[in-house]
């Protein structure tokens, strides 16, 4: 069970029930957001087979400083965020196997999600990362573990996106790739803090691509 802030919280689901489900997308919100808010972008991808999970932060917030502050500063939130969202990945990924799992978010959610795939890479069936990039301030160290292996990743953002540094973008693509990810990356002139439907074209391509198989 969730230990710390986020302990007791709701996941909220939408989609096929998961006892039944082909493919499961587990859908992390941004800072401030909820989880039948991000839940609404499932209605973008027109699947019939697929069920979607979406975990609920406390006080709709995964941790409180910025993911690019000292680590320590955004303690307990952050170890229990991602305690969290392993315990919603592993009930996905029980029915329906981890390769048939899709991690997508936005925002704090996406930097939520890029740093619980580091650091649990293994075959996933995709991760989308809108507007996030791993969590930790310049000069990190990035010596995680594991094979992605293959493992689809889109990471989308905008080069003048107020919150993410693209250089942080760049990193979490190199990150991924040197653990096995097939990595499409797009940046985004002038987007700012957002997400586009090219964006939402390529994750519905993730998400549909399983429900296929």
């Amino acid at each position: 069970m969730t230990e710390g802030p986020h302990a007791d919280q709701q996941v909220v689901t939408a989609g096929a029930d998961l006892a039944d489900a082909r493919a499961a997308v587990v859908m992390v919100h941004g800072r401030g957001a909820t989880a039948r808010s991000i839940l609404g972008m499932a209605s973008e991808f027109g699947t019939d087979h697929v069920a979607y999970l979406a975990p609920q932060a406390a006080n709709h917030t995964w941790y409180p400083h910025s993911f690019l502050e000292e680590t320590e500063k955004n303690q307990p939130h952050l170890d229990s965020a991602l305690e969290f969202l392993g315990e919603t990945v592993k009930r996905a990924a029980d029915a329906v196997g981890h390769d048939r799992v899709a991690l997508l978010g936005f925002s704090q959610g996406a930097c939520l999600s890029s740093e619980w795939v580091a650091r649990n890479a293994r075959r996933y069936g995709g991760v989308v990362a809108f507007s996030g990039g791993l969590v930790g301030p310049e000069g990190t160290p990035r010596e995680y573990e594991g094979d992605l292996d293959g493992t689809p990743a889109f990471l989308g953002c905008s080069d003048v996106d107020p919150h993410i540094p693209l250089e942080r973008v760049h990193e979490t693509r190199d990150v991924f790739e040197d653990l096995g990810a097939e990595v499409d990356e797009r940046i985004y002139e002038g987007m700012g803090h957002g997400v586009n439907e090219e964006e939402l074209a390529a994750a519905k391509g993730i998400v549909t691509s399983l429900e296929r198989e």
